[in-house]
């Protein structure tokens, strides 16, 4: 997912870095802290998933 350079002018910051954290996620979550109705904190999880020995010679 990516903003366009011209819709980034137009998108509030939070929603921005939303999309930034979002960006190129495989597997995992985004947390996003709010308090008094701001966002006050986002939290990106990443996990990279392995696969099994038995998986990779079949």
């Amino acid at each position: 997912m990516s903003v366009q350079p011209n819709e980034e002018a137009e998108t509030p910051e939070p929603l921005r870095e939303i999309v930034r954290a979002l960006d190129g996620l495989r597997f995992g979550a985004v947390e996003i802290t709010v308090h008094n109705s701001q966002i006050v904190q986002i939290e990106r999880k990443e996990k990279i998933r392995l696969q099994a020995a038995s998986s990779r010679q079949a």
